[in-house]
């Protein structure tokens, strides 16, 4: 009889596509004894050793036991190592990384992984590039829920079974009618300006007027969406239920795709992220970045704050590792403007070099990260969105020795965390474009609403590029799996925080003018707090 264990030790190997046989067992089960571990750890403790397996050259889809206690011993190795690692240094694991430079990974439907793109990506994409964009997206989504426990089934027989679901193609719906079908695919409209669900084998019309109301979040033409409903004989689904994506948290895609280096900073094993955020909780807790949204330079109240912020940091003596200051930089559009407009654009940028400097205190430690903002001048205007043009911030890259001009979005990686920025007036954009949601949902529904909608689709502008235009060459920047850290909604809308499935999304609201808000974000605590 396979106990509770087992059962976890067996699922777990599985999803590597590997088998146990008895002897195998029985050697995990002894590790697991001799170092105490307690039922609720063991899936982690077993994951690692599982996905250290899977990385051996000479593994076989039966578990050698050779191989497993030469993985064990491996494992052993790196831990005694890390009792004589010396103390961590916070610049030397700090990385901004540019949208751009993000290196591109596409789902490959055949080898069921992600394969690096052959072919350079550019901003002009090819013709294949919109078409590739949205089969990852879905492809993307489509292989974490394949290993969801309601979709996957066991090896090992149970009543649990009968309660799994299926997904099914828009194709297999052809002379099934009256049949009820569970799809996954992306909500658009035809050219009829009917709303139907699309797949990679086709599309089916929705028919939404027996549905109650859609599960929980926002649906968007453009998003990924589970679909539940009948088949009729005029060839439309029949809704009875409409859902988001279940998502998969960081630490299970990480385990499972750990070796991939989604960011271009060099990978790291699942073991090797516990260990930094254990060390980071130690020894690195007075650790904290700052997070500034709409710095309104063409308002003096805003240089005001600013100043009052760098003197309560060098009078508390509290002086932040990286501060953010994302756009707009402007408080109205200058793309169009005199050419008095663009000279007072630099003179402000002039300006704010000029402060900023008056704090070597400040400077000699803290990292200075501009995000462009929709107003700012930039090279291009879909996403991800160019640097702010190098004419205009000549002097911050003079007068600041650690300055990052970066894209929209960015990413800061620091230890085993990765924490996304992004500047766009998300909340507004996600609700002109809905086109379902529950009724009546406002405040702290609504903005849990927005949160859950981005994770569960895996990507930062679930719309189509009519509503949000995107380089799809780089639509890979825009995505959020594996599931971030922390991700910097930073957005006209009120502020909040909040976690969901692991994550820790928060708006640090608007520096605007006299106001001063902002967010400060502790590593250590992986949360934030208003400034």
């Amino acid at each position: 009889m396979i106990d509770g264990r087992q059962r976890t030790i067996i699922k777990v190997f599985r999803k590597y596509s590997h088998s146990l046989g008895p002897e195998a067992l029985q050697f995990l089960e002894e590790i697991l004894d001799r170092h105490g571990i307690q039922d609720e750890d063991v899936e982690f403790s077993i994951e690692t050793i599982a996905r250290e397996y899977n990385k051996q050259d000479d593994a076989v889809m039966k578990v050698s036991l050779d191989i497993l206690r030469r993985v064990y011993d491996s494992l052993q190795d790196q831990g005694a190592d890390d009792a004589k690692s010396e103390l961590l240094d916070p610049d030397s694991h700090l990385y901004v990384i540019d949208a751009f430079e993000m290196p591109p990974w596409n789902w490959s439907h055949e080898r069921g992984t992600f394969e690096r793109s052959a072919v350079p990506p550019t901003i002009a994409g090819t013709a294949e590039s919109r078409i590739n964009a949205i089969r990852n997206r879905l492809f993307v989504i489509r292989q974490s829920i394949l290993r969801n426990e309601h979709f996957c089934p066991s090896t090992i027989p149970s009543r649990d079974r009968e309660h799994l679901v299926t997904l099914k193609s828009s194709k297999q719906l052809l002379g099934r009618a009256g049949e009820r079908f569970l799809l996954l695919g992306m909500l658009v409209h035809n050219n009829e300006g009917s709303l139907c669900l699309e797949d990679a084998d086709g599309n089916v019309v929705l028919d939404l007027s027996k549905l109650d109301g859609p599960g929980e979040g926002l649906y968007t033409e453009g998003c990924i969406a589970l679909v539940e409903g009948e088949y009729t004989k005029d060839g439309t689904l029949e809704v009875i239920a409409i859902g988001q994506p279940p998502c998969e948290d960081r630490e299970t895609a990480r385990s499972i795709y750990g070796h991939i280096d989604f960011l271009g900073k060099g990978s790291t094993t699942l073991l090797e992220d516990n260990q930094y955020a254990r060390r980071v909780r130690e020894e690195l807790s007075d650790v904290y970045f700052f997070f500034l949204s709409d710095v309104w330079l063409d308002n003096p109240g805003t240089f005001v704050g600013l100043q009052k912020m760098f003197d309560n940091c060098i009078e508390n003596n509290f002086i932040p590792r990286v501060i953010v200051m994302c756009g707009n930089f402007t408080s109205r559009s200058i793309a169009q403007g005199s050419a008095r407009d663009i000279q007072r654009y630099h003179e402000n940028f002039d300006a704010l070099a000029q402060l900023i400097a008056s704090y070597p205190q400040i400077t000699r430690i803290t990292h200075f990260v501009f995000v462009p903002g929709p107003l700012d001048l930039t090279s291009n205007a879909t996403l991800p969105r160019r640097p702010i043009l190098s004419s205009f911030t000549s002097q911050l890259k003079a007068k600041i020795p650690r300055v990052h001009l970066t894209t929209n979005p960015c990413r800061l990686k620091f230890f085993a965390q990765e924490i996304v920025v992004f500047r766009e007036d998300t909340m507004a954009r996600m609700l002109r474009n809905t086109v379902e949601v529950k009724p009546n949902v406002s405040g702290e529904d609504l903005r849990r609403y927005l949160v859950q909608t981005l994770l569960d689709q895996s990507h930062l502008t679930p719309l189509t590029s009519q509503v949000q235009p995107v380089s799809f060459d780089f639509d890979h920047s825009l995505r959020l799996y594996p599931l971030p850290t922390a991700v910097v909604l930073a957005d006209r809308y009120e502020k909040y925080k909040l976690t969901y499935s692991g994550c820790h999304v928060f708006n640090p609201g608007g520096f605007v003018g006299s106001s001063s808000t902002f967010s400060t974000y502790c590593p250590a605590e992986g949360s934030s707090e208003e400034g």
